[in-house]
């Protein structure tokens, strides 16, 4: 059984369109492998913002955290498992003003974390999650990929890679809220699906 974590972030539910190709996506795996699926909506259940005792809790050694700190990375601890207990990662990434959602950010600021999910050594930063395949469902209104405002794809696959998933696959729908691109980008992203 492989298991599969799909991240939603869309705000939009019906009219979504990383949700609609994930769906896609999600269907297409399933014929070659038995999957078991399972889903964190960040637009539905959105995560809190790192603060400061967040950030605290992180940098202190276990033992010696206070309730508080403990109270505040309990949901990072949970993210990180959840992630380590999967193969399969689909990231749903519309773009939003040139960047992945604030609730896809939070859930990225929570994964990060030093010592656990990457370490730092003298030759710099190395990936301590290993073994994942990542799927990344980039949506955008206008045409991006390639330019200067290309913000979604290239973060969320270096990401990744900092915290050692390189094996990232980016199907990419472009030109959605231009009335002449929208079909046929939607049809170009759905043959991307089919060709894995």
């Amino acid at each position: 059984m492989t298991k599969v974590l799909v991240i939603q972030s869309s705000a939009l539910n019906e009219n979504s369109n990383t949700r609609f190709l994930t769906g896609k996506l999600v269907e297409r795996l399933g014929r070659d492998k038995d999957l078991e699926i399972s889903t964190r909506d960040l637009a539905a259940n959105p995560l809190p913002h790192l603060n400061e005792t967040t950030l605290g809790a992180f940098f202190t050694p276990v033992d010696q955290r206070s309730a508080e700190q403990q109270e505040a990375v309990a949901t990072s601890d949970q993210l990180v498992a959840e992630l380590q207990d999967h193969d399969i990662l689909i990231i749903a990434a519309p773009m939003y003003n040139f960047g992945v959602p604030s609730t896809l950010k939070a859930y990225l600021d929570h994964i990060a974390r030093a010592g656990i999910t990457f370490k730092y050594t003298e030759n710099g930063p190395v990936g301590l999650v290993e073994g994942k395949k990542v799927y990344v469902v980039a949506a955008t209104g206008g045409v991006h990929a390639g330019t200067p405002r290309d913000f979604v794809a290239p973060y969320l696959k270096a990401f990744m890679g900092f915290i050692g998933i390189t094996d990232v696959e980016v199907i990419q729908a472009e030109g959605l809220s231009m009335v002449d691109q929208k079909e046929a980008a939607i049809e170009q992203a759905l043959e991307a699906i089919e060709s894995i």
